[in-house]
């Protein structure tokens, strides 16, 4: 198994390599045609991805997935819908692939440019949401790129019949079929296997578990982006204006649970604790949360919080449950934020413009917030169109993956014949 595996990758990496060169060459015109196409398609093919995902549902359901992991699965006509338009939406941004960052001449007389080009082939790995299949390739075909692309065992039908659509969008422009191309097995050795396949792989991005991405980095022989934990918090300040910090801690936690830039902890000044809990807490308790304390938090809101423990901190829940601490002063909270964040998203709820200064410059994550939900931490939310992930790595892409962070760049020299003495 593992050997035709092996062969099969090998097979998929050639066609991409082949297809990354037509790619790198392809018009603007040419690739916003193609994205227009796959959008089509996946309307067209709506009821055939729908009965695959229905076919992922019961599987699931059967193998005992929780119900986060289930609903991060689960597509609807309304969520398919989204998914096209997401493609769509990438039509009106800007083709990173060529531009001129920076160009200047030196005393010799040569003439040097900075343009950006794709990166090349693309290698994701993710799990649960199929969505995750069209942003992908869209993306990555907008900059350029060819891509690879290995689903999770939760959704294969779905990434199957996804991946289909968009392979017929790409050929109905005229571009490669093999732009696109998902890996047809859920075996966990075609992991490790595209982990190493540096020949053709220039980047690989894995988006999933803990499990998942260390998995990846000890394996890759390429440069990998981690799309890390989302251990994110709130952090109610003494100057907080209570109705719009509960309306912010409400939606960071229960718009969407089972999503990496839901808040799992929520970081109350001492002062106000007694004053905003109750509202707060009650408004949680009538969505389903359950919540766990430190000691003040108990005491305010009595026996229907469990005591949080020292794991509970750095505990990405991905569902209705939400650590709660008081801190005595705002350096404390920067202080827990950097001890057990994930350094993904975090927030200050304050009117407090000193504060809130502190808080955005000495909070060292992707995305830092002020008067805001951490829920905003979306490529589609900052402007970007669909996103490849959310980075918590430091080099070269950070936050929201857009198209930008999906191009390398190279110099061009122009000279008169100069040598070098």
């Amino acid at each position: 198994m593992t050997l035709n595996l092996s062969l099969t990758l090998e097979q998929i990496g050639q066609r991409a390599q082949s297809a990354s060169r037509i790619l790198a060459q392809a018009t603007t015109e040419t690739k916003n045609e193609a994205l227009l196409a796959i959008a089509r398609r996946i309307d067209e093919e709506t009821e055939a991805i729908l009965a695959a995902n229905e076919g992922d549902l019961r599987a699931g359901s059967e193998r005992g997935l929780s119900s986060a992991m289930l609903d991060r699965t689960r597509l609807d006509p309304k969520r398919i819908q989204t998914i096209a338009n997401s493609v769509r939406e990438l039509v009106n941004l800007t083709d990173p692939a060529g531009e001129v960052l920076k160009q200047w001449s030196r005393p010799n007389g040569l003439k040097i440019s900075k343009i950006r080009v794709p990166i090349g082939v693309i290698g994701i790995i993710y799990e649960s949401r199929p969505n995750v299949t069209s942003d992908a390739a869209s993306l990555c075909l907008k900059a350029g790129n060819a891509v690879i692309l290995r689903g999770g065992s939760e959704s294969i039908r779905s990434n199957m019949a996804l991946a289909e659509a968009v392979s017929r969008g790409c050929q109905d422009a005229g571009l490669p079929e093999h732009s696109v191309q998902l890996v047809p097995s859920t075996d966990r050795a075609a992991v490790t296997l595209m982990a190493q396949l540096d020949r053709y792989i220039h980047l690989i991005i894995p988006r999933g578990g803990r499990s998942l991405i260390e998995a990846v980095t000890s394996a890759a022989r390429m440069p990998v982006i981690k799309h890390f934990d989302g251990i994110c918090a709130v952090y109610v300040d003494r100057a907080a204006d209570f109705r719009m910090a509960e309306q912010i801690v409400v939606n960071a936690k229960c718009q969407r649970t089972a999503v990496c830039n839901a808040i799992e902890t929520l970081l109350v000044h001492d002062e106000i604790a007694r004053q905003f809990l109750p509202q707060c807490a009650g408004a949680l308790w009538e969505r389903g949360v359950e919540l766990r304390g430190d000691a003040m938090t108990q005491e305010i809101l009595g026996s229907k919080v469990r005591p949080a423990a020292e794991e509970d901190w750095s505990t990405e829940y991905l569902d209705l449950i939400l650590a709660i601490r008081t801190v005595r002063n705002l350096e404390d909270a920067i202080e827990h934020i950097g001890k057990y964040g994930s350094h993904h998203s975090d927030a200050i709820v304050t009117e407090d413009d000193a504060a809130a200064r502190k808080f955005l410059h000495q909070v060292d994550s992707a995305a830092v917030f002020w008067n805001a939900s951490t829920r905003f931490n979306d490529g589609g939310e900052f402007g970007f169109g669909a996103e490849i992930g959310i980075s918590t790595d430091r080099l070269h892409a950070r936050g929201p993956m857009g198209l930008e962070e999906l191009t390398s760049y190279k110099y061009l020299v122009e000279g008169t014949g100069q040598v070098r003495g």
